[in-house]
């Protein structure tokens, strides 16, 4: 792979960050190093392996949902530094 200046310019603008002349020369060379150390994935034999997006096959970690009395309404109030029996009192933001 040989990354351009020109392609690391494109790519600052789509990231809008401002590179500095120093930083356009150096970037193309790190970039391609990074990319052709990737590119070694390639090499490697994966015929029969299963395609998996996790390492650990998980199932479904969630429960049933189960109709449970709610917290009263005096407690859950009780929590609050500032209420008025109906809900907490918060200052106006408009």
């Amino acid at each position: 792979m040989n990354i351009t200046v020109e392609e690391v310019e494109h790519v600052a603008k789509l990231a809008k960050l401002n590179l500095s002349k120093e930083e356009l020369s150096t970037f193309p060379g790190q970039l391609d190093s990074i990319l052709g150390y990737a590119a070694k994935l390639d090499e490697l034999d994966t015929e029969g392996v299963v395609p998996t997006t996790h390492a650990f096959s998980n199932q479904n970690a969630f429960r049933e949902d189960e109709k449970k009395e709610s917290l009263p309404r005096n407690k859950a109030l009780a929590n609050g530094p500032n209420e008025n029996g109906e809900a907490f009192v918060v200052p106006k933001i408009l």
